[in-house]
């Protein structure tokens, strides 16, 4: 049997993430495809408005809504909660890859040191326990 090679296909529903713009970073669904460059997308819960864009401007998600083509804003939000995007989105491995990113971007000169200086205490904890039981296992041989 020939599976399908791709999984986020380009459909109504599909929860686009916005790569570039004004809105770079917001969450968005399908409304509708204009053309095979184009999308309208419609975000009522994340701020972002009804708009027609460019694909090269939106990352698929592997999330999806239930909604038809050309559903009406109020329709999209109520698709949106039932199927708890924003929830859904924050437990994916891009979402906290993102997050861990601005974090990393807004730390402080102290967030940093403080940061330094945890690693240091983990990697000392690590060597130690390392060595331990390296010697454990030579004096088992023995």
């Amino acid at each position: 049997s020939s599976a399908m090679p791709y999984k986020r296909l380009v459909q109504v529903g599909r929860i686009v993430l916005i790569n570039y713009g004004p809105l770079l970073g917001k969450l968005a669904a399908i409304t509708e495809i204009v053309d095979q460059n184009r999308i309208q997308i419609d975000g009522p819960c994340s701020g972002v408005t009804r708009q027609i864009i460019n694909l090269k401007r939106a990352s698929l998600t592997d999330l999806t809504i239930d909604i038809s083509f050309g559903a009406r804003q109020k329709t999209v939000a109520k698709a949106w909660l039932a199927a708890d995007v924003d929830g859904k989105w924050g437990k994916t491995a891009w979402a906290q890859k993102r997050a861990a990113k601005v974090r990393r971007t807004t730390m402080t000169d102290f967030d940093r040191f403080k940061l330094m200086k945890a690693k240091k205490r983990r990697s000392h904890v690590l060597n130690a326990e390392t060595s331990r039981l390296l010697k454990e296992a030579k004096k088992a041989k023995a």
